[in-house]
């Protein structure tokens, strides 16, 4: 399984948004420039995350983005599974799994659903506070 652009620049996107929040909206510009993703990418991401719940667009001279909740209460499987659908690592498994001849007889499907879950234990364990406090950490061991 690989995440696309997609789903790794939503993830960059909000973690940006809960990094620089004041209480104040945050321009899709100004995310743009600090990430080094284009403002037109970042506006098609936006709108699913938007439509999904996760943010919030505030309109008017001073708008901009503000998160819909609480960084400890977005996990990376929520901006994921907004972005990039269903986690599971084959179409036999997962939310809504394709039906096979082979289902009843399959031994490789025990390896699929525990790589599921696998997946599924970590993007829903690891919040966007967890990813704020881990680049918090990153940011003081650097010595200028």
């Amino acid at each position: 399984m690989k995440i696309s652009t997609k789903g790794r620049y939503a993830l960059r996107l909000m973690l940006d948004l809960a990094i620089y929040d004041t209480g104040d909206p945050i321009s899709l510009k100004d995310v743009a420039k600090r990430q080094k993703i284009s403002e037109k990418y970042l506006e098609q991401i936006i709108s699913v995350l938007n439509r999904g719940g996760l943010v919030k667009s505030v309109r008017g001279a001073q708008g901009g983005y503000v998160l819909r909740k609480k960084p400890p209460d977005i996990t990376v499987g929520d901006i994921l599974r907004l972005t990039e659908g269903d986690l599971a690592p084959v179409a036999c498994v997962g939310k809504d799994p394709e039906e096979c001849d082979m289902k009843s007889t399959c031994v490789t499907i025990y390896v699929w659903n525990k790589l599921a879950k696998a997946i599924a234990d970590v993007v829903d364990n690891i919040t966007l506070q967890d990813l704020v406090d881990e680049s918090a950490a990153k940011a003081d061991t650097y010595v200028i």
